[in-house]
């Protein structure tokens, strides 16, 4: 059973912090000299900056819901909720694109996304560590790069991405986990006062992890609907948008391992844009790490075959909302 309180970064054993890097995902962010908001701020750090996590710390103010601080290096302490954990991996170009496509992740902190395979074109928008896009074909430019160009499924536009950015995703990696568990015996709770999603199989629990769920925003308050649901819907990648950016809106290109719960757009998915569980925040969604969602989406039904974009239907695990 996954543990609550595992640290949030996918260590290794010879040397956990090795390539361990941050991302700050909000305007700007202040380094202090201690693992504290009421210590000394030693350094301003502007979003999509790209810093170097060398340890964990644990604060002493125990109200909090989440103490976890990133230490960068001798430079001072972050706080882990708004800087995501990232490493930069280049990947070798597929030259060979089947035509219903290959699913990918990003496996640098970002990559931006641009109208034409070229590094001079306009870019459309930045695309983030550990989203998913769907790349529909392959270019080599007149300098030698190679390019992904990947569908924009909000738009049905094509952009281009640099190949070495992307890494195609296997059937191994997206197998289904418990199969052998009748879907009748799967299900899984959101537990809305303790911001926590358990996963049961035969009322056993084998997955737990923290969630943020819909909360107050500028743009008004969110819920995350009480009742009895199931996973009808399932993409492993998709575009998310709605309102304002300015109040609270957002544009969110690749959201990772989407499980719609309701007609309206109510689902749980990978979360890049903050590192902040365990407490109310989402626009009423159920907002998980993106290898927690992973790991729910393989688990849960429908099955998504390994080639489609989706799948939608009557069937899916059941899902208990409750205060």
């Amino acid at each position: 059973m996954a543990s609550l309180l595992a640290p949030p970064l996918n260590f290794d054993l010879n040397d956990p912090f090795a390539s361990q890097q941050g991302r700050v995902t909000v305007r700007t962010v202040w380094l202090y000299d201690q693992p504290s908001f009421d210590a000394d701020k030693v350094k301003l750090i502007q979003r999509d900056a790209i810093i170097g996590i060398t340890n964990t710390a644990v604060s002493e103010e125990t109200e909090t819901h989440n103490r976890i601080w990133y230490e960068i290096g001798t430079e001072g302490y972050a706080y882990s909720g708004n800087i995501q954990p990232v490493r930069t991996t280049l990947n070798t170009p597929h030259m060979d694109i089947p035509k219903e496509g290959l699913l990918s992740e990003v496996t640098v902190p970002f990559s931006d996304a641009h109208e034409e395979p070229s590094l001079t074109s306009k870019v459309g928008y930045r695309i983030y560590y550990e989203t998913t896009h769907w790349i529909k074909s392959v270019f080599t430019d007149e300098a030698g790069q190679v390019w992904y160009q990947i569908i924009d499924d909000k738009w049905e536009k094509f952009y281009f991405v640099r190949a070495e950015h992307l890494r195609v995703m296997t059937t191994e990696e997206l197998a289904p986990i418990s199969p052998e568990v009748p879907d009748k015996e799967k299900k899984i709770v959101v537990r809305l006062d303790q911001q926590l999603v358990v996963a049961y199989e035969a009322n056993r629990p084998v997955f737990v992890v923290p969630v943020a769920t819909g909360g107050r925003l500028r743009s008004g308050t969110y819920t995350t609907p009480q009742g009895n649901f199931i996973t009808f819907y399932k993409r492993p990648s998709r575009h998310m948008a709605a309102g304002d950016i300015a109040a609270s809106g957002f544009d969110l290109p690749g959201v990772p391992w989407v499980q719609y719960i309701t007609k309206s757009g109510i689902s749980f998915h990978g979360t890049f844009w903050h590192n902040d569980y365990g407490r109310p925040r989402s626009h009423g969604c159920i907002n998980m790490t993106c290898s927690a969602a992973k790991w729910l989406y393989r688990w849960s039904t429908p099955n998504v075959d390994f080639n489609k974009e989706f799948s939608y239907g009557g069937v899916g695990t059941k899902v208990e909302i409750i205060k």
